[in-house]
This record gives C-alpha cells, sequence and structure tokens, in this order.
C-alpha cells in the first residue's frame, strides 16, 4: 500500500519535468507567389491565355427535353 501512495506521489512531478524540454521552432511558412491573376478584373471565371495577355472564360450549358403525344 504504501508502495502504490509514493508511485502516485511521483507521477505528476515526472509529468511536469516533461514541460522543461526544448522545443522545435516551427517551419516557416512558405512565401507566397508574387504572381497575381490579371484577368481577375473581369470576373470570376477568367484565364489567361499562356504565353500572351488575352484573357477568356470557358462556359456552356446543356438542355435536353423530351415530349410525346398520346394521340388516340
Amino acid at each position: 500500500m504504501l508502495l502504490i501512495a509514493i508511485i502516485g506521489a511521483a507521477l505528476p512531478v515526472a509529468a511536469m519535468g516533461d514541460d522543461k524540454r526544448p522545443t522545435k521552432p516551427l517551419p516557416a511558412p512558405a512565401p507566397k507567389q508574387a504572381k497575381g491573376n490579371p484577368c481577375a478584373a473581369f470576373g470570376a471565371g477568367f484565364a489567361q491565355v499562356e504565353g500572351s495577355s488575352t484573357c477568356i472564360r470557358i462556359g456552356g450549358a446543356l438542355e435536353v427535353g423530351v415530349g410525346g403525344s398520346s394521340r388516340r
């Protein structure tokens, strides 16, 4: 019983000793690219054509219609 009391008293002291360890420094954040989106002024979805200063937006739609007749 005395052994359990000694171990129980020593555990919190041992846990406090872990706080004294040196910590690793955090890695520096990656540098952001200086290149911006020159087509952002036109709105969402515009992209620059590689090798030129032209901005384009590609989009489309699909419509399907179904009809029927029930003549007797």
